[in-house]
């Protein structure tokens, strides 16, 4: 899958500038290409010092969290929802305890670091599937709501965006909430629906009403604050959060008698070594990316994209923004370099950049994690899996646009 859309691009690019050489006498297409894959490669490395850092601190924080018991705290608080949602998993198994701690970092905007716990998870899964090929509905509700983006404090993104200059780098924090729990909501309901799960089970309303009436009241609160106070509280709770949830893990791990520097240190070591396998993958899309940008083939498909909203009757003003989402059903990697490259050429706290963080932070590549989780274990029939996570995607990237509009325009 990666190498034809990889190969897709280079292939598209050329085309686009052979078409503007021969056609539009633009003999400069080329040089202004292979400026920009020695550029892309350059922005790569930069981009990986930052994301070295970001990952091994919060894998770092994540271990303290694991060995304060927080993770297994999670998982006996969250048990009895999954005895309803995920019925054929025995209390107590194994599964739960991956499951919780994917989602923690999943949570935590930590992508890379959650794919190798939740492989776990998913063999974990396995076990109790009675079919070797068949993807059970467990494993099906574990999959969707890993693609509909779990995201609730998106350190990446921040990531993304200090590195490129932003003034606030977790500006795009209540945004990127809002959107993901729209796609989180749709891709658990359409599971429920093709599973019969019955959401309406005392024990699940008293998960989700508290949850529910809290959001409807915040975002009632949310509807009464102008474009500039929006910002700025998406900037105040984004900071908060984010040490909030550092001292908490810090905290309870030395009171649980942790030793908190040597945890730590331990899950930094993990980070590293998730970390020092990206720069390849990052080194590969950027370059791409930055090869369809400058052949012209990109902005002609934005063109396109953008006279039919124009045609609409609708603001264009995203469209800048939808590399991002075109791609990162298929590719992390490329979304994440649609993501910068878009960063790049628009300003990072323009409003096209600014769409692209929230569909960054609030969609899942839904095509590499059907392939990967399922492929880990055998799975060849996976039922009503892809539909049901597209379906969560696309509603993640609606929701990232409008909420966009609300806060930004």
């Amino acid at each position: 899958m990666l190498n034809g859309l990889w190969l897709g691009f280079f292939v598209v690019a050329a085309i686009s500038a052979l078409a503007q050489w021969l056609v539009g006498g633009n003999a400069g297409i080329f040089a202004a290409m292979v400026e920009s894959i020695f550029a892309m490669a350059k922005l790569s490395v930069e981009v990986m010092v930052l994301l070295f850092g970001t990952l091994t601190l919060w894998l770092g924080f994540l271990k303290i969290a694991e060995k304060a018991g927080i993770v297994e705290w999670l998982a006996k608080v969250l048990g009895p929802l999954f005895a309803r949602l995920m019925p054929e998993v025995p209390p107590g198994h194994s599964a739960l305890g991956l499951i919780t701690m994917n989602f923690a970092a999943n949570g935590l905007g930590l992508d890379n670091a959650a794919t190798p716990i939740g492989l776990k998870a998913m063999r974990a899964l396995q076990e109790l599937n009675p079919s070797s090929t068949t993807a059970s509905n467990a494993q099906i509700l574990f999959l969707v709501l890993n693609a509909s983006s779990l995201t609730l404090l998106p350190v990446t993104i921040f990531m993304y965006r200090a590195q490129q200059g932003a003034t606030d780098p977790t500006l795009v924090f209540l945004p990127i909430l809002l959107a993901t729990s729209v796609s989180t909501l749709v891709g658990l309901l359409s599971v429920a629906v093709m599973q019969r799960l019955r959401l309406w089970d005392p024990v699940v309303l008293a998960y989700f009403i508290p949850g529910a009436l809290l959001l409807g009241g915040f975002m009632a609160f949310l509807g009464t604050l102008s474009a500039a106070a929006l910002a700025s509280l998406s900037s105040i709770l984004g900071n908060l959060t984010l040490f909030g949830v550092i001292m908490l893990f810090v905290v309870i791990g030395a009171l649980r008698r942790v030793k908190v520097y040597e945890a730590f240190v331990e899950g930094a070591k993990e980070g590293f070594d998730v970390a020092k396998s990206l720069l390849p993958y990052l080194v590969a899309m950027l370059v791409a990316v930055g090869v369809l940008r400058a052949s012209g083939a990109l902005e002609l498909a934005l063109d396109g994209i953008r006279h039919g909203v124009e045609w609409l009757g609708m603001d264009s003003r995203f469209v800048e923004g939808l590399p991002t989402a075109l791609v990162k059903p298929f590719s992390g990697s490329a979304a994440r370099a649609m993501l910068i490259e878009t960063m790049q050429t628009q300003g990072v706290d323009s409003f096209p950049a600014l769409v692209a963080a929230t569909i960054q932070g609030s969609t899942e590549t839904t095509f590499y994690v059907l392939a990967v989780y399922f492929g880990a274990v055998g799975i060849q029939r996976v039922r009503h899996a892809v539909g049901c996570a597209l379906l969560a995607e696309l509603s993640g990237v609606i929701a990232a646009i409008c909420v966009c509009y609300w806060f930004f325009a």
